[in-house]
């Protein structure tokens, strides 16, 4: 399980990089962004990596793990709308939405080490397609509980569905890698 904690830091540190490199060029823009709104960027996401993996001929020279970092990154955003609340204008320095990245992907991972252990790491045998419909599965889900103004009668909330897609997106990075 070692291994699985480095490399899961290894992939963090690439989305959180490419995350603040995004700061600097664009600010908090995203701030503005409505819970539904993020949950369809992560979708439009989801939806490509899927075709990616089921058509044969490519149109635009992107791989999924471009796809995947960006439903981590948005993933995060959404943490940090759900703890925050969304703004009319952008509010954080790039500092300041780096601290916020830190403490959601922290939280995400102490959730994936627990869970690792339950599964004794069941995703390392896991196909990538899996991992991609299982984030696709959680997106559902978190749209219904969207439509359902974020009531749930047993399940699991929304913040521990962008959880476990961000856990599946570094799964499936870590296996792209391998």
């Amino acid at each position: 399980m070692q291994d699985t904690s480095k490399q899961y830091d290894a992939v963090i540190d690439e989305c959180r990089s490419l995350f603040i490199k995004k700061m600097s060029d664009y600010g908090s823009a995203w701030r503005i962004l409505r819970l539904p709104s993020l949950t369809d960027q992560i979708f439009i996401k989801a939806q490509r990596i899927r075709q990616l993996q089921e058509n044969e001929v490519r149109k635009v020279d992107e791989d999924e793990k471009s796809e995947f970092i960006g439903i981590i990154n948005y993933s995060i955003m959404a943490l940090i709308q759900l703890e925050n609340g969304v703004v009319a204008n952008p509010d954080l320095t790039t500092e300041q939405a780096t601290v916020l990245y830190d403490k959601h992907s922290k939280i995400t991972k102490e959730l994936m080490l627990n869970k690792n252990h339950d599964y004794g790491e069941a995703w390392r045998d896991m196909r990538v397609s899996s991992l991609t419909d299982l984030i696709l599965q959680k997106l559902l889900r978190v749209k219904q509980i969207e439509d359902n103004k974020g009531k749930t009668i047993v399940s699991e909330g929304i913040d521990a569905n962008y959880q476990d897609m961000i856990n599946y997106a570094v799964f499936a990075m870590i296996h792209l890698e391998e």
